[in-house]
């Protein structure tokens, strides 16, 4: 297949097929429009998506009421689940330093706030964590996505995190993060911005 690459306004390469080059789906199913849908991150240079979601500890959080701060998005599969619990613990362990370099970091995932509660209570989490069970802002970030396991297909996130400035605009992106040292990568890339 022949495929064409550009260049956007953030600098990010895009690949594109040639016009007639790909056969057309007869059918695309809702699945398949959602996994294309979700492949492609928004990227470095770019206005993140806004969003206005619950949160744990009561509170609605968006995008534009955190103007002004740092904001360190990172997006994981489930509560309570082995990488997701080391996750949000290591990220727990450092928010007074993420707060000392002007950012607030908040975990996502598709979990009700009910479970995000039990969650943070268990493990004694402070971080903020929100509830996004229709899946629009998960699809927004591209972090929805078709994933395999045991040769099964299924939708789900791909654990990513992304890193916000003050303005609104994404200056960094770790896709398919490997938890361990991953809250210590990303508050070094706070502190450089």
């Amino acid at each position: 297949m022949a495929k064409a690459v550009e260049t956007g306004k953030s600098g990010v390469k895009k690949t594109a097929a040639k016009a007639g080059t790909e056969p057309k789906a007869k059918n695309p199913t809702k699945k398949a429009a959602a996994a294309a849908a979700a492949a492609a991150l928004p990227g470095v240079g770019e206005h993140a998506p806004d969003f206005a979601l619950p949160a744990d500890d009561g509170s609605k959080i968006s995008l534009a009421g955190l103007k002004g701060q740092k904001v360190v998005l990172y997006f994981y599969p489930k509560d309570d689940t082995p990488g997701c619990t080391v996750e949000a613990i290591a990220f727990s362990a450092k928010k007074a330093q993420f707060e000392k370099a002007g950012a607030v970091v908040l975990g996502v995932s598709k979990d009700t706030i009910a479970a995000h509660c039990k969650f943070r209570d268990k493990h004694n989490l402070t971080v903020r964590l929100l509830s996004d069970e229709s899946g629009e802002m998960l699809e927004a970030y591209g972090v929805w996505a078709e994933k395999k396991l045991y040769g099964r297909a299924f939708m789900g996130i791909n654990r990513t995190t992304f890193l916000i400035d003050s303005k609104g605009v994404i200056r960094r992106t770790w896709p398919k993060v490997k938890v361990d040292g991953h809250a210590d990568e990303v508050l070094a890339a706070v502190k450089e911005i």
